[in-house]
């Protein structure tokens, strides 16, 4: 199989559930390093492939989504973040609903352990401060995931930490 057959098959191969470059390579007979390779390429030619903890997802391939209300510490952020992306969970974005403005969102895309050091690291250089703090604390997430029982498993972890609220 050449490199375009096996381009080939790894688009038709990944959809919602994540599956490992180490998975793929084995599967098509090759080196975890040449499906590293082969992702890149195909992101190069456009395809939109997400890597997340545990594997390549095709993103928008049968995603799932729900809205959780949240309220935590600054210095809880970090457990927030990571336990959503441990669990294969991605952060949209994060929204407030402000007495005199409404509804203020900021898009995160937040999908792995790496982007939320990132967004911590922002934060810590004072560029700005949490969108929550305009609140309260009071926030909201719209969390993807690849099956309502992911989300069901984000939304269980937020409670037992004391992170999740009631909705309005």
């Amino acid at each position: 199989m050449n490199g375009d057959e096996r381009r080939a098959k790894l688009k038709e191969r990944l959809g919602a559930a994540p599956v490992s470059a180490t998975a793929l390579a084995k599967e098509l007979g090759v080196s975890r390093q040449v499906i590293v390779q082969d992702i890149a390429l195909l992101r190069a030619e456009g395809e939109r492939i997400l890597s997340t903890n545990r594997g390549y997802v095709a993103e928008g391939q049968g995603r799932v989504s729900r809205v959780f209300k949240v309220r935590h510490t600054d210095e809880q952020i970090r457990d927030e973040l990571y336990l959503i992306v441990d669990a294969g969970g991605c952060v949209e974005d994060v929204f407030v609903w402000h007495k005199a403005y409404g509804r203020i969102a900021a898009p995160m895309g937040v999908r792995s352990r790496a982007q939320a050091e990132e967004f911590l690291r922002r934060i810590a250089a004072g560029v700005s401060r949490p969108l929550k703090n305009v609140t309260g604390g009071y926030h909201y997430h719209t969390v993807s995931a690849d099956s309502e029982e992911t989300l069901a498993g984000i939304e269980q972890g937020l409670r037992e930490r004391g992170f999740l609220m009631d909705p309005d």
